[in-house]
Parts: structure tokens; sequence; C-alpha cells
């Protein structure tokens, strides 16, 4: 069972780094924000156009390690369609899935992302998973200024 978790988070990942979702601009986003994690060397800008209070379309530019470009592809194709609330409960499931501080989440309910859950083994490497979310989250906060994973 562990073992094709494994196989999966490796298979995913990879699809996700060498054929991104949603990479692009988009020309007219109502938000835009930044995020930088100096330890890795990842660096994003996450683009949301909203409706009211829902996500209509989610693109990011940037480069980054392969666990920081899937899970900001992952997290793009995730939230379109979802409202601020809906997608600020994501963010702190999947938060809580990766480092670790909630060890009765169902899998099952996060879909995609569960195959990130396994970054919580590598301390390392939760930064590059979750600078995305933190990006998003400034975002649904309407904040403007740049993220660091340091501060």
């Amino acid at each position: 069972m562990f073992e094709d978790l494994r196989d999966l988070y490796q298979e995913v990942i990879f699809d996700h780094n060498r054929n991104p979702r949603n990479f692009r601009v988009i020309d007219n986003a109502d938000r835009k924000v930044e995020g930088f994690n100096p330890l890795c060397g990842d660096r994003l800008t996450l683009f949301l156009k909203m409706d009211g209070d829902t996500i209509t379309d989610a693109s990011f530019q940037g480069s980054g390690c392969a666990i920081s470009t899937a899970s900001v592809s992952l997290m793009t194709e995730i939230i379109k369609g979802k409202t601020e609330a809906e997608a600020e409960a994501l963010f702190k499931t999947f938060h809580e899935m990766t480092t670790g501080k909630a060890e009765d989440i169902q899998l099952e309910a996060v879909g995609k992302l569960a195959v990130l859950a396994g970054v919580r083994e590598y301390p390392a490497r939760v930064k590059c998973a979750t600078l995305a979310w933190h990006t998003l989250d400034a975002a649904l906060k309407n904040e403007t200024q740049a993220i660091s994973t340091e501060e």
C-alpha cells in the first residue's frame, strides 16, 4: 500500500512538473501575489480571476523545484470554481496534511492533493509544497505584498 502511494506520488509530481497546468498569466487578474521560498529558490506569481467570492480562473508563472511546481499546478486546478471560504478550508487542510499537524485527515477528502501528503516525512520539502498555498492564502485575503516562506 505505502509503496503504491509512493509510486503515485512520484508519478503525479513528475507529470505536473513536466507539464504544469495553468502556467500562464491572467492579464485581467483580480488578484496577483508573488511567493518566494529562499531556501529552495522557488519563485511564483499567482493570478486569480474572481466573480464575487468565487474563483473562476487561477494560473501561475515562475520557477521552482518539482514539488513546488507540482503543488501550484495541482492547486490551480483544484481551486477553480471554489468560493473563497472553500479555498481557505482547502489551504488549512493542505497545510495540516503536509506539516503533519493533523493525523486524522481523510486523504480521500483532498482528492489529488493526497499525493503531496508524503512531504511531511521530509521537513526540508514542506515549504516547497506549501509555498503556493501560502501565496493563495494571501491572495484570498487580498494582500498584495510578496510572501516568503522564511517570514
